[in-house]
């Protein structure tokens, strides 16, 4: 058995070059004409797949644990290429597909021509098919990785726009605050005020909560946390826009905002700061 293996492991990789053409033919031009707009050339994309299927061969009768190592790192590389040239992980995976296929019309092949009994069939098999599997794991997991780094870097834009710091005057500027405040939010509007307010050297800071719709104590903690922080670099903090009912619900709930500034509208708030209407 094990002679078995070993030869259609050497007659895999004797043929590992024309194996390689048949996975390109088998993936499909459209799949090719993807690949082609990639910085990798055929000739180049042929050996990069021969040296895989050379793996396939050498795991026939070769340690596996060896083996492992080097197709994962062949499936590392590969799947980076992938995400890189924007390939879908869809066409990644079904490209995968094709590398067991042409394995298989070799192996038919040779136990046709040479009467290999089924048992070696299925080493074959046992052998080859988790290597495959292995790959389309390190690929699913790449783009996964990839995907939430993705995310990530989306969803950090989207909060960075939901503070947004508006110089108004030198020295001046207003964070328009809009929708709920939790613990991630406003340490988030803590770090851009602080930012923003050193970077534009800022006297003076309008905070607009008009836009919040609960102020609760857990809130209204937050805004303390927040003003008091940036009072400690020397930026004054006035805050507008609290209506009524925010303004009864602090009351009822014992918060005290004590010497800080607040005011019904932006305009009272730069009026205070001395900026009058132009005749």
């Amino acid at each position: 058995m094990k002679h078995e293996l070993m030869y259609i492991g050497n007659k895999i990789i004797q043929n590992s070059q024309l194996l390689a053409e048949h996975v390109g033919r088998k993936q499909g031009d459209a799949f090719e004409k993807k690949l082609d707009a990639a910085p990798l050339p055929l000739e180049e994309r042929i050996e990069y797949r021969a040296s895989l299927i050379q793996l396939f061969g050498q795991a026939l009768y070769r340690e596996n644990k060896d083996i492992v190592r080097e197709v994962e790192k062949w499936a590392n590389n590969a799947g980076h290429a992938a995400i890189f040239n924007h390939l879908p992980l869809n066409d990644a995976l079904q490209a995968i597909t094709c590398y067991r296929t042409v394995i298989w019309d070799v192996f038919s092949e040779e136990l046709e021509k040479n009467q290999f009994s089924a048992i070696t069939m299925l080493d074959v098999s046992r052998i080859i098919d988790p290597l495959l599997d292995q790959i389309s794991r390190i690929y699913g997991k790449l783009y996964d990785e990839h995907n939430q780094h993705l995310m990530k870097l989306a969803y950090t834009a989207l909060e960075e726009l939901s503070v947004p710091v508006v110089p108004i005057f030198d020295y001046v500027a207003v964070i328009p605050l809009v929708g709920a405040i939790d613990t991630h939010r406003a340490k988030l509007i803590m770090e851009v005020a602080l930012e923003e307010g050193a970077r534009l050297k800022l006297t003076d800071i309008i905070l607009d909560v008009s836009g919040v719709p609960i102020i609760d104590t857990m809130v209204a903690d937050q805004l303390l946390q927040i003003i008091k922080a940036i009072r400690l670099t020397g930026i004054s903090v006035i805050i507008t826009g609290v209506r009524p009912e925010i303004a009864q619900t602090i009351v009822s709930l014992g918060v005290s905002f004590g010497d800080i500034r607040t005011l019904a509208s932006m305009k009272q708030a730069l009026k205070e700061l001395g900026f009058k209407k132009e005749k």
